[in-house]
């Protein structure tokens, strides 16, 4: 059986090879990170709880690092989602629970969130000084918690097995840390795709586990300026404009200065044509 092509991106293809599936990076893709999927990977799926496809191989092939897991057989939740939308909120209520599920699991050997933000936040180059101080002080504020956090928690990540089980893909970024700061990464996940569904899970998980709205929310600015995907300021400028745009948001003017940094750096780049028009603080 010939490989076939699932799904592709600027970074990585996946494959499908028999029983197993294969993800492809490209050339210059950096070595440690493949080897963090791979080992983040391999720690979750021990977790019986959930069903995590199982790492069987890491390999480089023509200088292409690939990671080879087993294949489940269904349909990702994104598909089903857009297949069947009557059903939207049917999916959002299990995709709530599924995520309640991983926050009750345990994984002391994953790195600690706060860390990693910490990290992201420093290193972001988008971020002047005195905005980097203002929120690496605000996430400083933040309760410490050591809860199992997906990371990209979103239904493209979430496969409908042709068995009845909903299997987890893709933990290059699971931690162990808050479970509304993963919400919250989820919320502007789904927000790019369609903001209304974004704000039924960001209820769904406030109704379902008595968390206020207003926590959760605090989490968007410090989570939209310290994403995984360092190099993609276009990403970064759409998530921080999906936050100012939410009324009631925690530090609306503070995100607007990000945004305002984010758009100049773009604009000397010669990027800015790619960008929405300027967002303002009028509701």
């Amino acid at each position: 059986m010939a490989k076939q092509l699932i799904s592709s991106s600027e970074t990585k293809s996946v494959y499908r090879d028999g029983s197993t599936a294969i993800k492809e990076f490209c050339e210059d893709f950096p070595k440690a990170e493949v080897l963090n999927e791979a080992l983040c990977n391999a720690r979750v799926e021990t977790i019986e709880a959930l069903n995590v496809p199982k790492v069987l191989g890491v390999s480089v092939i023509d200088g292409k690092w690939s990671i080879t897991r087993e294949f489940v057989e269904g349909k990702t939740l994104q598909q089903l989602m857009e297949e069947n939308p009557d059903k939207t909120g049917e999916y959002l209520e299990q995709m709530v629970d599924l995520h309640l599920l991983i926050f009750a699991q345990a994984c002391p050997l994953l790195n600690k969130l706060k860390e990693k933000t910490i990290r992201a936040l420093k290193s972001e180059e988008q971020l002047d000084e005195n905005l980097r101080y203002e929120l690496l002080t605000r996430l400083d504020g933040m309760p410490k918690h050591t809860k199992l956090c997906h990371g990209d928690f979103c239904p493209s990540n979430i496969i409908v097995g042709d068995d009845g089980k909903w299997y987890l893909v893709d933990w290059v970024h699971a931690s162990q840390g808050n479970a509304s700061a993963d919400v919250a990464r989820t919320y502007l996940l789904l927000s790019l795709k369609d903001k209304k569904i974004a704000d039924m899970y960001m209820d769904l998980f406030c109704v379902k586990t008595g968390t206020e709205k207003r926590y959760v929310q605090g989490w968007l600015p410090i989570v939209a300026a310290a994403p995984r995907a360092f190099n993609r300021p276009a990403k970064i400028y759409s998530w921080l404009t999906i936050v100012l745009r939410k009324r009631n948001c925690w530090k609306a003017g503070l995100t607007y200065l990000i945004i305002s940094k984010i758009r100049l750096h773009m604009e000397k780049r010669g990027a800015g044509r790619y960008l929405p028009a300027p967002v303002t603080l009028a509701n």
